[in-house]
Order: structure tokens, then sequence, then C-alpha cells
């Protein structure tokens, strides 16, 4: 690894960082117009709550939901109240159950409702059937019949109340514009309030779910995390630059950069349209994980020169041209892990790698051009400066002498560390490979919230809270009370409530075995009668406006895709026969459970793929920039000990690969790589072809090593402060990041050392024995 001119590393970037040197002010007043407009953009942020936004892709199947959800506009849209009590069927109890029902019709945004007081006696005489709760309940003996019947009732029973009577649900359909506007936190917070006032006294609980409760949760979580996180990052950044530099004016050249740069980062998305969601709303520690890190590095070379004597223009000039392209090619790198997500099938995950790469853009300008612009307006009395602080460098002091005491027993046995780094990333790549795909909606809502809670509970009583559906479209002038439309929609029925694992089983077919139990029979005209005088709303779950098709719903509980995926299959499959006999209608089973159910593990699989071709571009990313194969063989290990080593972890405590781990590994390789390049960068220049390539590896870390430890430590804990979120993928993403970056800093001090030395020492032989042959 011959030294090279340093303009080449980089092909002359970084001196885009020499341009405030030449006009601090008017720099200054630039980037006081810059923040001005990022400020304006942040406001234009909005949140992104849906929860399909995992899987909106172009793909046929995700368009048909699309399709349904507009034709069918149900479960978007209703908010699921869940009321629970030993003592339900107590007759006070319904009487106040009753009151809630009829005061959460009253609620401005509320289209209409469905309980179990929506249930309607048996016809009789052909007139119009009488509610199954008479007005005035009876007491004693008919209460306890009354009672009985209603647990018995075929509409209701294992739909809106539980076998054994504990648990009711209602459900309310909101209107659309609500659910999508600013008026959904007034809507649920008033449906909250009405739900504690008219069950207060009766020791029935009551609990919301449903998507648009689990989208406001969404979305609060979302607004907190970025609060959250903006301060605590800030905050962070200020008092570890400020320990580490013992200066306030050092701590603003280093924590400044990183903070601006989220500034603009974030206004750039916002004045580009970008909306919040799980993956955007890490932004914040991601940005500062990309930034901080070269921010310390040109703040340390800077202030080394500082102290050596050189006046602080001639100082920041030569950290840029020195640490810089080391600088872009860390952003580089982290630019190529956001580029790999590209390869997802998901909108969601592809936009999140769009503003990872603007982010990583925008923070390498940021870094570039504010530290030296901050240092030359703010560093004052240099000389003064430079005296104070030789010989009192304590911290900084201990540090480089951890980092010679490292590099000394790394490059004593290169060739055995060497060794024994590629037998432990064999082995754990080898674990990492068991890991399989998981996925879970609940992982994508708070779980510290009710809706997940109110969620559980359905999934225990009523088989389930999530929707899938059966669509059935008719052959072009169809009739939907025709002798074949209503002999395929109970053939369809009758299968979907007997595939084990769906439950809950409602459609137009549901009425029409009611209407026959009871009176005995059902012609088409009883049941176009009775379908007339349900509401509007009621009847658009099942038949479309149109009245060319119709869904089959029924609920299944939130469990891992991979056991979903079975119970979608053979549910198809079951399927054959219906469209065998009735082959000119077209039946589909969607629904977001079976969206996720198909589409997760092969989604977590692509992701998990591109992060093995990122793993290759970005070691001939480093080769080809520091023109050396053996740098690229030299990134390899460090760059994947820490992906496999976490996967490992994930492995032992039982985990899967999520779409979270597997993005936080994605980006987590790039990012932390920086450290390797830092190091590979150093050890260009120090290592001289006349010198042991052990006084290089040793020069280079102890020059670096102090400032990768402080930033692999900040780094860390600034990822790790996602643990604090609400939503279970954010708290992966954080702990499992946080722990990547710090397996990279191991491998950097363990694996790197040693292996670079080994290959240098292969390297310098080969250069000889072609030599001697010339």
């Amino acid at each position: 690894m011959q030294p090279r001119k340093l303009h080449n590393l980089a092909y002359g970037i970084e001196r885009v960082g020499l341009i405030p040197l030449r006009t601090p002010i008017v720099s200054a007043i630039i980037l006081i117009l810059l923040c001005i407009v990022a400020s304006l953009g942040i406001e234009r942020l909005k949140v992104d709550d849906s929860l399909s936004q995992l899987f909106r892709s172009e793909t046929p199947e995700f368009k048909q939901y699309e399709e349904v959800t507009k034709r069918f506009p149900s479960a978007e849209f209703d908010v699921l109240v869940v009321v629970e009590g030993k003592n339900l069927m107590a007759r006070g109890s319904i009487e106040k159950m009753r009151d809630l029902v009829t005061d959460l019709q009253l609620i401005d945004g509320v289209r209409g409702l469905i309980s179990l007081f929506s249930a309607r006696q048996p016809p009789e005489g052909g007139n119009l059937p009488a509610p199954l709760f008479p007005e005035t309940l009876p007491t004693g003996a008919e209460y306890q019949a009354l009672v009985k019947r209603v647990l018995s009732n075929e509409i209701i029973r294992g739909k809106l109340i539980s076998d054994d009577g504990t648990l009711a649900l209602v459900v309310l359909s909101l209107d659309p514009k609500i659910v999508g506007g600013t008026g959904l936190n007034t809507a649920v917070g008033e449906i909250r309030k009405t739900m504690q006032d008219d069950l207060e006294g009766t020791g029935l609980t009551a609990q919301l779910s449903g998507v648009p409760v689990m989208q406001l949760e969404i979305r609060n979580a979302v607004e907190r995390d970025r609060l959250l996180y903006n301060t605590i990052g800030f905050v962070a950044g200020c008092l570890i630059a400020i320990a580490f530099f013992r200066r306030v004016s050092f701590m603003i050249v280093a924590a400044g950069p990183p903070l601006i740069a989220i500034l603009l980062s974030l206004g750039a998305l916002g004045w580009l349209n970008f909306s919040l969601n799980m993956f955007l709303n890490v932004m914040t520690p991601l940005i500062m994980v990309i930034s901080f890190s070269d921010s310390m590095q040109l703040t340390f070379a800077a202030r080394d020169r500082l102290i050596a004597g050189m006046d602080k223009y001639q100082a920041f000039r030569e950290a840029v041209l020195v640490v810089g392209p080391a600088c872009v090619l860390t952003h580089g790198t982290a630019g190529i892990s956001f580029i790999a997500l590209q390869f997802s099938n998901s909108d969601l995950i592809r936009t999140f790698g769009e503003a990872g790469l603007l982010a990583t853009v925008v923070a390498l300008l940021a870094v570039l051009s504010l530290v030296p612009l901050l240092g030359v307006l703010l560093v004052r009395r240099e000389a003064a400066f430079a005296a104070k602080i030789k010989g009192a460098d304590v911290g900084v002091d201990w540090l480089r002498r951890f980092c010679r005491w490292i590099a000394q027993r790394m490059v004593s046995h290169p060739g055995l560390y060497s060794l024994i780094a590629l037998v432990v990333v064999a082995g754990l790549a080898g674990i990492y490979t068991n890991l399989q795909p998981r996925y879970r909606l609940a992982d994508q809502v708070p779980d510290k919230r009710q809706a997940v809670e109110a969620s559980s509970r359905l999934d225990a009583k009523l088989t389930g809270a999530n929707p899938i559906d059966v669509l059935i479209e008719f052959p072009k002038g169809a009739d939907l009370y025709s002798a074949g439309t209503l002999a395929t929609i109970a053939a369809v029925h009758s299968i979907v409530e007997k595939q084990a694992g769906v439950g809950n089983v409602w459609s137009l077919d549901s009425l029409r075995r009611w209407l026959a139990e009871k009176a005995g029979k059902v012609d088409v005209a009883t049941l176009k009668e009775y379908v007339d005088i349900l509401p509007e709303h009621l009847v658009r779950r099942f038949i479309s406006a149109d009245k060319d098709a119709v869904v089959v719903s029924g609920r299944i509980p939130d469990v891992d895709a991979s056991e979903l995926l079975p119970v979608v299959e053979k549910l198809d499959k079951a399927l054959n026969s219906v469209r065998e006999a009735h082959p000119g209608y077209r039946i589909s089973v969607t629904g977001l459970s079976a969206i996720a159910a198909r589409n997760s593990a092969d989604m977590i699989g692509k992701l998990n793929h591109g992060l093995t071709i990122e793993i290759v571009f970005v070691a001939a990313f480093i080769g080809i920039a520091f023109r050396s194969f053996a740098v690229m063989l030299v990134s390899v290990l460090p760059g994947i000990f820490p992906v496999v080593l976490a996967g490992t972890v994930l492995w032992l405590m039982g985990e899967g690969l999520q779409f979270a781990s597997v993005v936080a590994l994605t980006v987590s390789f790039g990012l932390g790589l920086s450290a390797t390049i830092h190091f590979l960068n150093r050890l260009r220049l120090e290592d001289k072809p006349e010198n042991d390539p052990a006084v290089g590896v040793e020069r280079a870390t102890i020059l670096v090593g102090p400032a990768l430890i402080l930033t692999s430590v900040v780094l860390a804990c600034g990822l790790a402060v996602m643990v604090f979120s609400d939503l279970p993928s954010l708290r992966l993403f954080g702990w499992l990041s946080a722990f990547a970056m710090l397996a990279a800093l191991i491998a950097d001090l363990l694996i790197l050392r040693p292996t670079a030395m080994y290959l240098n020492q292969w390297a310098r032989r080969l250069r000889k024995r072609s030599a001697v042959g010339q």
C-alpha cells in the first residue's frame, strides 16, 4: 500500500471544504439563509401512519388490496370498541352499554355503528323484524331467557359478543375524511371520553383498537419520538464534544455541523414532500451518526495542528486535505448502504433509502464546509490554547496509550490473529444464515398503548382483530341476487368459516342463512328486502356500490406472518373448487393480513440479499478508491463482523430477521466502515516502504484511534436512544444499530489491524519477488 497523492483518494471532492476558508463571512450568511429555508421545510413534514405502508408497491396484489379498500371501505375506517367484564350480560351493564352505543352514534364523524344491539329477532308474518333487545329490558326469568337468545344468536355470537358473554365488540365506522385528516385525534378523544363517562361504575373495561386508532397512535409516537430524539441528540452531541475538547468553541465546531446537517436534511425532505414514517423517523439519529464521526475527525485533526503551532486557517486547511478524503469515502459507503435499500419491493423502504441518500449528501457537504467555517470564525487565541493544552491532555493521552497497546499486540502475530478472525467471522456467518424472516402487524404499532392490548383481547375472545377478505367479482351481466351468484357466495363463505385460523366470518350469506334458519326458507325477494333496510354503511361492507362484487370477510389473530402464510395458502387452494364450479366469477384472497403473509418473507429475503450485494459493492468501492486490491480485502472482515455478530445475537434471543433489523444491519454496515476508512486513510500516509509495516499500523492507530473510540461510543449511545420509542420496530432498530456500531469498533481494533498488517507484508513480499524476477 504505497502512499499516493491525497487528492486522488476522493478525486478532490474534499476541497469543497476549502471554499469557506476563503470567504467565511459570505459563507456564514449563506448558511443562515439555508437554515431559515430548512426551518420552513420542516414545517411541511407530515406523518404517514398507514399500516399498509410497508407493503405499498406496484405489485398486482397490493393494487387489488387498494381497490378493495376503496370499494369496501370497512376495516380501513373502523374503530373497534372492546368492552369486557364478567358482569357484561347483567341487566344494569346492558342498559349502560346501550346508552354508550347511542351516545357513540352521536359523535361527530361517526357514519354508522354495529353492535349486539343491531341484531334483530326472526321475521314473523312478513313484518319488519323487531330488535333483539326490546326498548324496555325484561326482568327475572324473562331476562335470563333474553340472555340465552343473545348468546345463541348466529348473527352476533362469536362476532360481536364472545361465546362466554364476557366481551362485546362495537364497530364504529368513521368518515374517511376524519380518518385521513386532522380531526381523527378529536374524534378518538371524544370516543374515549364517552366510554369513560357512560361505563363509569359498571365494573366494565373499554379499550379502543382498529386501523384509525393504530394510525393515530403511530402518528403520536412518531411526533413524540422526533422531539425526543432531536432533544437527546442535541444534548448528547454538545456534552460529549465539550468534554472531549474542553472548550466551548471546539464543542460548537465539532457538534454544530451534525446538528445543522440534521436541520438542512429534514428541511430538504420537507420541501421534497417526504412524509415521516416509522423508518424516516430515525433520520435524526442517522444523520448524527453519519456526520458526527467525520466532524470529530476533522476537528481533532485541526486541534492537533493548532497544538503543533499552526494558525487556525492553516490548521483547518490541513485537516480538510488530510482527513477530508476519508470523510468523502465514509459518506460514500453510507450512500451505497442506502442505495442497497432500492432492491426492496416496499415503497416505504425504498423511500427510506432515497431520503437516507439525500441526507448523506447533505451531511457530507455540511461537515466539509462547516467544520472549517466554524473553526475560523470561533477559534480565538490559538497560541494561548496550544500552550495551555500541552501536557494537560490527560484523557486523550490515555486513549493514545491504550491504542498503542492494542496496536502492538495485534501486529505481533498478524497471521495468527487474521486466521482467528476469519474463522470467527465464518462461524458467525453460518449462524446468521439460519435467521428466518419475521413479521407481525403489532410490531408496527405502539405496544404501550391501548390498540395492541385491545387487539390481543379480540384475538383471545373473537378469533382475531385483523381482517382477511375474499373478493368475489361477478362476470359481466351477472346479478347480485341470481342463483349462480348466491351459490358462489355461499360456497366461499362455507370454505372460509371452515378454514382453521379464520373466524368471525361475515357476508351476504350470513343474512341468508339466518333468514333460512328462522323463517324455514328464504326467497330472493325477502333477502333483497332485508338488505335494503340495512344502513348504507353496513351494506357497503359486503356489497359494492354498483353491485358487481361482494366480499366475504373474516378475522384472524395477529401472529407471525410465517404462521399466517399456511392459512392463507390453504384457504386460497380450497377456493379452487369454487372457481371450477363457477368459472365466470373471479375469487381472490386479499386484505392486509394476506399481503403481509405472502410478501413479508420475500421482501425481507430480498433485503437480506441486497445486504450481500452491498458488502461486495462497498468492498470494491473502497478498493477502487485506494487503488489497491489488498485494501479491498482488508475491509471485508471488519465490515462483515458487526453484521454477523448482531445476527447471531438475534438468533440467540430467538428472534428472526424483521424489516427493522435487516434495515438496521444494512445501514450499520455502511456506517460501521467509517472507522475502517479513516484508519486506512491514515495508514497509507504513515506506511513507508523503508519502514517495518508495524510502525505504520501503530502510528495510524495512535493518530486516529482516540477519536474513533469516542465517536463510536457516542454514536452507539445516540442510536440506543431509540429504545425509548413506543414503536417496537424502532426499539429493535435502535439497540441493534447501537450494538452493531460497538461491534464495528471491536472489529476495527482487533481484526482490521492484524489483517492490514498481514496483507501489507504479503503485498511487500510480492513486490520483492516481482523486483527480483525483473
